[in-house]
C-alpha cells in the first residue's frame, strides 16, 4: 500500500525549496534558446536518460515497455559473474569448459558475435570476460552459463531471481547471450539501473566495459562500443541488436563528478545508433545543473508510525541531503510527494532506509530519492499496538506523511 504526501499543501519547507524554483523559473525564462529542454526527442523506440548520483531520470521514452534488449542483457549475466568473483568463488586464472553445445549455439557455426572459441578447449575466465565484454561473444556467454550452473536455462532462472533482488520486477531472461526468445525482455530502464547498480556495486571489473580491444590467439577485437574512442567521457557498457528490436546500445559517461547512463533501442543502423546516443548523452551533460533541496541534516516529513513509541518519524535525506537535477532551461516547477510502504512497523533503526522522495518536474525529468529514519523508534506497548490496529483498520487514511 502507499502513502503520498503533497508537500506544496502539508509541508513548509518544500514551500520555501518550491518558491525558490519559482523564482528560478522567472529567470531562466528570460534565457531560453532554441534547443530548450522542452524540444529534445530521441528518434529510439525506446530511450531513457539517468544521473548515477541521484537516479534523476532526465529524458525517457517509453521507459517502462517490455522490449527485446539483444545483448544489452548481456549485462546481468555480467552481474552474476561479478557476484560470484567478488565472493571468491571464481577466479580470473579458472578456466571454463567451451561445450559442443556452446560451440555450436554461440561460436562459429552460429553465425553470430562469437570469440571464436575451439570445442571443447578450455578458455581462461580473463579471456572469457573480455570475449563477452569487448566482442559480445555468445559461445563465452554460454560457456560460463554452463560452467556456474550447469545450463544455460538453469543459468537464465539465475538472472531473472537476480533482477526481482535488485527491484528489477519486469526483466524476464531465457539465455545468457540476448539471442532472440519470445520470454527473453527487458525495459530500458531496468538496463539503465542494472547499469548503475553494477557500476556502483562492481568499480574493480567495471574497467572491463572500457577495454577499446582484445587479443585472442589469432584474432583482434575491437570493442563493439564506438563511443569508447569518441574523447567524450564514456567508458562503458554494451550494444546489441536483433532483427526484431534493431540497434540498441546502454551507454556510461562521465564527465568530472559527473556520471550519465543511457539505454536507446530500436534505431535503423549502428551510424544511427552511434550518433543518437552521443546526441542523447551531450544534452544530458548540457541542459541540466545540480540543485540541493534539502541539507544533511535536515527534516524533509514525517510518516506516520504502527505500534511504536512515537507516532510520526521524521525522515531525512543521505550524507549528502537531497539533491535533485534540473533543466537550465525552462519549466523548473516541482511536484513532491513521499511515498512509502505502509504501515510502517517498528522497530526502526536511525539510518533506515525507510521510504523515498518522489519528485517530477513539469517536463520529462523526475527522481526518486532514498529517505532515511532520522531517529530510532522502538515498539510500545501491546495495548498501544492494538489501538494502532484498530485505528489503521477504521481509519487507514489516518496513516500519512505530513
Amino acid at each position: 500500500m502507499f502513502f503520498t504526501w503533497a508537500p506544496n499543501k502539508n509541508y513548509l519547507m518544500v514551500l520555501r525549496a518550491l518558491r525558490f524554483f519559482g523564482v528560478l523559473y522567472v529567470v531562466l525564462c528570460v534565457s531560453v534558446t532554441q534547443q530548450s529542454f522542452a524540444n529534445f526527442e530521441s528518434s529510439a523506440s525506446h530511450a531513457i536518460l539517468m544521473d548515477s548520483e541521484t537516479n534523476s531520470v532526465l529524458y525517457e521514452k517509453k521507459a517502462d515497455e517490455l522490449m527485446y534488449p539483444a545483448s544489452m542483457s548481456k549485462l546481468m549475466t555480467l552481474a552474476l559473474v561479478f557476484r560470484e568473483m567478488s565472493s571468491g568463488k571464481l577466479k580470473l586464472d579458472d578456466e571454463i569448459f567451451i561445450s559442443v553445445n556452446a560451440w555450436r549455439n554461440g561460436g562459429a557455426p552460429s553465425r553470430t558475435s562469437a570469440m571464436f572459441a575451439s570445442v571443447k578447449s578450455k578458455v581462461s575466465l580473463k579471456d572469457i570476460l573480455q570475449g563477452i565484454v569487448v566482442q559480445s561473444g555468445n559461445d563465452a556467454s554460454i560457456a560460463i552459463a554452463e560452467a556456474m550452473y550447469g545450463s544455460e536455462q538453469a543459468f537464465a532462472e539465475e538472472m531473472t531471481k537476480l533482477a526481482r533482488e535488485l527491484g528489477l520486477s519486469k526483466s524476464i531472461f531465457s539465455n545468457a547471450t540476448g539471442l532472440p526468445s519470445p520470454n527473453h525482455k527487458m525495459t530500458a530502464r531496468e538496463l539503465a539501473e542494472l547499469s548503475i547498480y553494477l557500476i556502483k556495486t562492481y568499480p574493480e571489473y567495471y574497467t572491463y566495459f572500457a577495454q577499446k580491444e582484445f587479443k585472442y590467439k589469432r584474432y583482434r577485437f575491437i570493442n563493439r562500443n564506438p563511443l569508447l574512442s569518441q574523447n567524450i567521457g564514456v567508458d562503458g557498457l554494451k550494444t546489441g541488436f536483433v532483427k526484431d528490436a534493431g540497434y540498441g546500445i546502454t551507454i556510461s559517461a562521465k564527465r568530472g563528478d559527473r556520471r550519465l547512463v543511457a539505454v536507446i533501442n530500436g534505431l535503423k543502423s549502428k551510424k544511427e545508433r552511434t550518433s543518437e546516443a552521443r546526441r542523447l548523452l551531450e544534452w544530458g551533460f548540457r541542459s541540466f545543473k545540480s540543485f540541493r533541496l534539502f541539507n544533511p541534516d535536515e527534516t524533509v516529513g514525517y510518516i506516520r508510525v504502527w505500534g511504536g513509541e512515537k507516532t510520526y518519524l521524521p525522515l531525512t535525506g543521505d550524507e549528502n541531503g537531497v539533491n535533485i537535477y534540473l533543466p537550465r532551461i525552462g519549466d523548473s516547477r516541482l511536484r513532491a510527494s513521499i511515498v512509502y510502504d505502509g504501515p510502517l512497523k517498528t522497530p526502526i533503526k536511525k539510518g533506515q532506509k525507510v521510504a523515498s522522495l518522489r519528485i517530477r518536474t513539469q517536463g520529462s525529468t523526475s527522481t526518486q530519492v532514498p529517505l532515511y529514519a532520522a531517529e530510532t523508534v522502538k515498539p510500545s506497548g501491546f495495548i498501544w499496538q492494538g489501538i494502532d490496529s484498530l485505528i489503521f483498520l477504521a481509519f487507514g487514511w489516518l496513516y500519512h506523511a505530513i
